[in-house]
């Protein structure tokens, strides 16, 4: 009963608020939605890939061709490791095509070296390591901007309602607890929904960034080992 009273209460005090502070509300309640449906969205993300590239190299070190690998690859679209992997071995092949070898298995020591093939399929590597990186941190701008910005939202709100409660006092020439509640509740309101807008987007981000550097390194470590299975057997 006492909850539902204060949940009333409440709506009461933001449906008499004052535009300014609406609008306030207004932002940082979307910044809540948005920042929400993203961590729901960035789990589901993180979680196919981090599996799937756990997947993928295990099949990488199993299976001693590489072009079973990449038709096995297509399996794993959710796997930076496996989307990086497949723009090398296309480089890899167009190399190996153009100099009328197109066998792509560990069969022995390579007789030759050809540097610039080997600095195309690191260019073709890292490129591809760019755009899955950019993937991977896909959002963790918004919620940075939301961290950041969402308690200096809820400050303005809060400034404004104690301007509020204060011209009430003026305009009275009385400091009741009716005169100064309104604002002072506008206040709080604004502070309490800039605070529960950035805790969420602080601590997610803090966490994707932390995942998304251990598939980063992961993505630097698979490049340095494709180099090396390219270079001592295939260029």
């Amino acid at each position: 009963m006492n909850l539902f009273a204060s949940t009333l209460s409440s709506s009461i005090t933001v449906s008499s608020s004052g535009p300014v502070v609406k609008l306030v509300l207004f932002i940082l309640i979307a910044f809540s939605v948005v920042t929400w449906a993203i961590i729901i969205v960035k789990i589901y993300q993180l979680r196919k890939a981090k599996k799937q590239t756990s997947d993928f190299l295990e099949l990488f070190w199993e299976i001693r061709n590489l072009e079973k690998v990449f038709d096995e690859s297509v399996r794993y679209k959710w796997s930076p490791v496996a989307e990086v992997f497949k723009a090398g071995y296309r480089e890899l092949r167009r190399i190996k095509s153009s100099s009328g070898d197109d066998t792509v298995g560990f069969d022995g020591e390579g007789k030759h070296r050809n540097k610039t093939g080997l600095e195309n399929i690191e260019r073709a590597l890292k490129k591809s390591a760019i755009d899955e990186t950019v993937r991977i941190e896909r959002y963790h701008t918004f919620l940075a901007t939301v961290a950041s910005s969402s308690p200096f939202i809820g400050l303005f709100g809060t400034v404004w309602g104690i301007m509020n409660a204060f011209e009430g006092i003026g305009r009275l020439g009385s400091a009741t607890l009716a005169v100064v509640a309104p604002g002072i509740a506008d206040a709080l309101i604004a502070t309490a929904t800039g605070l529960a807008a950035a805790i969420p987007a602080v601590i997610a981000y803090n966490y994707f960034n932390r995942e998304a550097e251990v598939l980063e390194m992961q993505l630097d470590n698979f490049i340095l080992e494709f180099l090396n299975i390219c270079e001592r057997y295939f260029i």
